[in-house]
């Protein structure tokens, strides 16, 4: 079975896509885009990099259902094109819709949450699930940020949550070759 899931051009641009990552059936990458070494893109994904660039550092996992897309030149007031920014090895749950927002290395995003445009999520924070993020809201660097809105509730020891996170970046980047070996399609009637 491809590991290549459904990669598109749009308007001449091609996602730049490392041979090392996983693009699960279903996942769909368009545009402008980056996927670094070891980043896994899970079942049902949809990265639209059509007006702005996508750029996601090494050993990131965005897992199944998530959406993650940009703002174009004609849809911000100041006539910018606004991009998503992923770090290194940064876990983002599923079904979580992250849009023209900056996720700092060893981030965690819970299942089901937001960023809205411009919001910054620092190095190793913690965004829960459900939480949403909105528009350029700063969380600051190992934090935990909970509730719609989102709100910062504590911050945690750094080296409690990079073991924390990168735990569960590592747990995705062992899971690309397994799935990359192991999966394939049964026929069905």
């Amino acid at each position: 079975m491809s590991s290549h899931g459904n990669v598109f051009s749009y308007q001449g641009q091609v996602p730049r896509i490392d041979p090392s990552c996983y693009l699960a059936p279903g996942a769909m990458v368009l545009g402008r885009g980056v996927l670094g070494p070891d980043v896994s893109i899970w079942f049902n994904c949809g990265l639209r990099g059509d007006l702005a660039p996508i750029e996601i550092g090494a050993g990131s996992n965005i897992q199944d259902l998530t959406t993650i897309h940009i703002e174009g030149v004609e849809e911000r007031l100041d006539g910018t094109e606004r991009g998503t920014l992923i770090g290194r090895n940064v876990t983002v749950g599923h079904n979580c819709v992250i849009h023209s927002c900056v996720l700092e290395d060893d981030c965690l995003i819970g299942m089901g949450a937001g960023g809205m445009g411009g919001a910054r999520i620092g190095r190793g924070a913690i965004v829960g699930a459900g939480a949403v993020v909105l528009e350029e809201t700063q969380v600051p660097p190992y934090s935990l940020a909970v509730g719609n809105p989102a709100t910062v509730k504590k911050t945690y020891d750094p080296a409690l949550v990079d073991r924390l996170t990168l735990r569960a970046a590592r747990i995705y980047q062992q899971r690309i070759e397994r799935f990359k070996q192991g999966l394939r399609p049964v026929p069905w009637p």
